[in-house]
């Protein structure tokens, strides 16, 4: 199955929630006028969009509209997905030039970062690049076995020390197996324990400090997983999440599973952080860069091109 077919099931769910209701709206009226706006608003504002981006998508809309002269609603649903396609646009691509590039993922337990660290592995690695993985998370009961069992199948090395041990001293200690073996990208886990909010944010600022003491000029990204289910929450959790650490992209799994995909505009917009991958699936190829077009266009079932 093409990724896009598998992005248009996966996407199954959110676009009952969103492009049925536009239709509904569409085909109850005659012409776009205010009311038709305020509908459109409110449908994208009750499918996780968030207030601030729905208000951001109908300015947009109304700008496309009036420019390109529509007057009936039947008419408008490509010009809506453009739009949505617009806004998302942006650069997803890692930056990992600098090597050993480090890419730390975090994230609330239950979102999925553990099985996301696997097929982020696996998918680097077919692109040639030598990995080695660091087991973070050592609050969590079996976090670290869990991560072995993904590195031993994708075939790379991992650092792990008992549950209970300093994280930021599981981190280094990665960072020196990497440069003593000359590995090209470090993939780091983390703890995300949610009760305990404020040793965590610490404990992750300890861990991106020694990182970039120990990897002064090697490319970083740190990267939040979102549970897409989770809706404005998922978005909350990005926003404490930003104000410890300097993140540069989100990856949303799960989307396959939820109607609440429209989380996706809001992240992108509100907290101006791009989606660099999604989430469709359980197999090791389901993770994939994001793709604004195709997004938009499975959104609202459009064939691909």
């Amino acid at each position: 199955m093409g990724f896009f077919k598998r992005i248009k099931e996966g996407l199954k769910k959110t676009r009952d929630n969103i492009s049925e209701k536009i239709n509904g709206i569409i085909n109850s009226f005659t012409k776009i006028d205010e009311d038709f706006f305020e509908e459109l608003e409110e449908t994208l504002i009750s499918a996780d969009v968030g207030v601030k981006t729905s208000e951001l998508v109908c300015k947009k809309l109304r700008e496309e509209v009036k420019k390109k002269g529509l007057t009936d609603p039947k008419g408008i649903k490509n010009t809506l997905a453009s739009v949505i396609s617009g806004i998302l646009e942006g650069s997803t691509n890692l930056k990992l030039n600098h090597k050993p590039a480090v890419i730390l993922i975090v994230g609330v337990n239950g979102v999925g970062k553990t099985t996301t660290i696997g097929k982020l592995a696996y998918m680097l690695k077919n692109k040639g690049n030598k990995l080695i993985l660091g087991a973070g998370d050592t609050f969590r009961a079996a976090a670290s076995e869990q991560l072995d069992i993904w590195a031993q199948r994708v075939g790379c090395p991992i650092v792990k020390q008992q549950e209970g041990s300093d994280a930021a001293a599981v981190i280094f200690d990665t960072i020196s197996s990497a440069k003593a073996h000359g590995a090209d990208v470090i993939i780091c886990d983390t703890a995300g324990r949610l009760h305990t909010k404020n040793n965590l944010m610490r404990e992750l600022e300890k861990i991106q400090r020694i990182i970039n003491r120990e990897l002064p000029e090697s490319d970083k990204e740190v990267l939040l997983v979102i549970d897409a289910s989770t809706g404005q929450n998922g978005l909350n959790q990005a926003i404490e999440f930003k104000k410890f650490l300097d993140l540069t992209g989100i990856i949303l799994t799960k989307l396959d599973g939820t109607a609440r995909g429209g989380i996706v505009l809001a992240i992108k917009e509100e907290l101006e952080l791009p989606v660099k991958f999604i989430g469709v699936g359980e197999d090791l190829e389901s993770l994939r860069e994001f793709d604004s077009r195709q997004f938009s266009e499975a959104l609202f079932e459009k064939e691909e091109e």
